[in-house]
């Protein structure tokens, strides 16, 4: 089944536990980055684990292998069951935070190719595959891929075979879910839901969209 994953940008710790418990029979999954880390503390992980869905750190990590690590450590000990990070440094600081997510009975996403129009003045011209197919090769759980540009989902997915796809960019950015839903793991979805008058109501439109 298509996931619905939250990405839940906000920057007030109430707001965010507000907005999950009302979206939370509609989503399968929570995804938080700084922006509300950076405003409540990693402990913000707690608040939102009680609902008891998994949650995604999007940290989009980007490190020498040492410190990845220590990053991906913390991560995990939050309470997080995954971490997303970029493959551009490299196999070896990539590896590290594998590593910890499996350790721990977690995932890893890498970030192939991001979604909004400058992505593009660097993830092109083979990159976004060569950090697809360094996610496969360190054993990475699955890529990051846009919503924005299907055609690039479908030419990721030739090289990760069976490892996950989760794809940001759907609604507010201009990803058409029902295109989407078709091609990848998991949409993430954001601004359209918890900016919308009634979140709940926004994050029921979009589950209707699961495959």
């Amino acid at each position: 089944m298509t996931e619905l994953i939250l990405a839940l940008d906000v920057t007030d710790r109430r707001r965010a536990y507000a907005i999950a418990c009302a979206c939370a029979p509609h989503i399968d999954c929570i995804k938080i980055g700084y922006p509300l880390v950076l405003a409540a503390g990693l402990s913000v992980a707690g608040d939102l684990g009680s609902l008891g869905l998994p949650l995604i750190a999007d940290f989009k990590v980007a490190d020498i292998p040492n410190t990845n690590r220590l990053i991906a450590e913390e991560v995990f000990s939050a309470g997080f069951s995954a971490l997303i990070a970029h493959g551009f440094v490299g196999t070896d600081s990539l590896a590290a935070c594998v590593d910890v997510a499996h350790e721990n009975g977690g995932e890893c996403y890498v970030v192939a190719e991001m979604s909004h129009p400058g992505a593009t003045e660097f993830f092109h011209g083979g990159v976004a595959e060569r950090i697809a197919a360094l996610a496969a090769g360190c054993g990475a759980d699955g890529i990051i891929a846009p919503a924005t540009r299907p055609a690039r989902i479908s030419a990721l997915r030739t090289l990760i075979g069976e490892k996950k796809i989760y794809s940001p960019g759907v609604g507010v950015q201009g990803g058409d879910a029902a295109v989407v839903a078709a091609l990848v793991d998991g949409m993430i979805v954001g601004r359209s839901i918890y900016e919308a008058a009634d979140p709940a109501a926004a994050a029921a439109g979009y589950a209707g969209f699961r495959r």
